[in-house]
């Protein structure tokens, strides 16, 4: 199991996609704040879309922007998974109990959990066997308001406190945006996938370029016990997404079909 309650206050690690400066960023700073001493290593720019990407062509910084009791902020010029690492191997000075990210300003449902930045500094954090916990809110805009989604964030958090998560294992939390949220459901990932548009324009000297949009494609919109359905809904989704990719019962079938097997013929 993952850690729980224990006799000394808890080190909290807040990371996100968004840049320091967003709002959902001060929103999860709020959340947690209440439960532990927070150390926030953000990126200093917009990293959406990064997934689990970490640097590895130019040199990374590290800075100190914010000092308080109980609170210190770093940027970096870093993705979320090296704000990650490098908050874990050169700045704090023992493992955290928690990694947080958030709250994103978007959605990450679905097959967007794959390329969210959000959810790559929560994978990162349980890598290093650290409970974690991606948060997201379904509204886009700069302003949005958090007020509901940190109130359903800290009751996920303080759930988590108390019960611990598994090994292995990170949580990957959306949240509808607006009052009339009807609660949290528990779900698993729905099936679907992007399909991806490009807008073809030229630039001022003559260049092709593309801006990529699309639209998300739902493969079981009728399925109530996914996250696309809880959010349809009015419900905070709350998959546990598995660190270990292996798909087991793939296993037996690769033994069945014969590959994996001594051969007869040397390879030369």
């Amino acid at each position: 199991m993952g850690r729980t309650k224990t006799d000394h206050r808890p080190l909290i690690l807040v990371t996100n996609d968004d840049g320091v400066t967003a709002g959902g960023i001060k929103a999860l700073i709020e959340v947690v704040r209440p439960y532990g001493d927070i150390v926030v290593v953000a990126p200093d720019q917009a990293m959406s879309g990064m997934s689990h990407a970490i640097t590895v062509k130019v040199p990374l910084y590290l800075s100190k922007i914010h000092a308080e009791k109980g609170l210190e902020i770093y940027k970096s010029n870093g993705t979320p998974a090296d704000c990650v690492k490098l908050a874990l191997n050169t700045l704090l000075p023992k493992q955290p109990d928690f990694v947080v990210s958030g709250i994103n300003h978007g959605i990450n449902s679905s097959v967007s959990m794959h390329y969210s930045g959000t959810m790559g500094g929560a994978r990162e954090g349980v890598l290093n066997g650290i409970p974690s916990i991606g948060f997201s809110l379904l509204d886009y805009r700069a302003d949005a308001d958090f007020s509901t989604a940190i109130h359903y964030s800290r009751e996920i958090f303080s759930s988590v406190i108390s019960h611990g998560i598994e090994a292995g294992i990170c949580y990957n939390v959306n949240i509808p945006k607006g009052k009339g949220i009807n609660g949290i459901k528990v779900c698993r990932q729905a099936k679907g996938r992007w399909v991806e548009e490009f807008d073809e324009r030229i630039d001022p000297r003559g260049r092709t370029y593309y801006w990529l949009t699309g639209h998300f494609e739902n493969h079981e919109p009728e399925a109530d016990d996914t996250d696309e359905w809880a959010l349809a809904n009015g419900f905070v989704s709350i998959v546990p997404c598995n660190i270990d990719a292996t798909h087991f019962s793939g296993i037996q079938k690769l033994r069945e079909s014969g590959i994996g097997q001594v051969s007869s013929h040397n390879i030369v």
